[in-house]
């Protein structure tokens, strides 16, 4: 399964940007994946930011994503998408999409597979 990640910019400060996560690769129609959005900002670990089942009825985000941050999927498109609002300077990182096989983690180290990465800048 290969993950490519895309959308990301420079906004200001209550902007929104939408963020794509494009799966590709036999296997991937083969197993059921939950996808999650996790960040990594400049100096600091990596953390999880939203997450969806494979059929998109549950959902799942830190508190720093409640209320501003939707994700979102179409399994037809293969492509999962996270539309941020509001957008603060504190969301400032690269943005990275990932899958995995079962249920939903919010752990970056059960997932499987990983996008390269789109970097989400906000100014002030």
């Amino acid at each position: 399964v290969q993950l490519q990640a895309s959308g990301g910019g420079l906004v200001q400060a209550g902007g929104s940007l939408g963020l794509s996560c494009a799966a590709s690769g036999r296997t991937f129609a083969s197993y059921t994946y939950t996808t999650g959005w996790f960040r990594q900002a400049p100096g600091k670990e990596r953390e999880f930011v939203a997450g969806i089942s494979w059929i998109g009825d549950r959902t799942y985000y830190a508190d720093s994503a409640k209320g501003r941050f939707t994700i979102s999927r179409d399994n037809a498109k293969r492509t999962a998408f996270l539309q941020m609002n509001n957008l603060k300077p504190e969301d400032t990182a690269v943005y990275y999409c990932a899958a995995k096989r079962g249920p939903y983690s919010a752990y970056g180290s059960d997932y499987d597979y990983w996008g390269q990465g789109t970097l989400v800048t906000v100014s002030s």
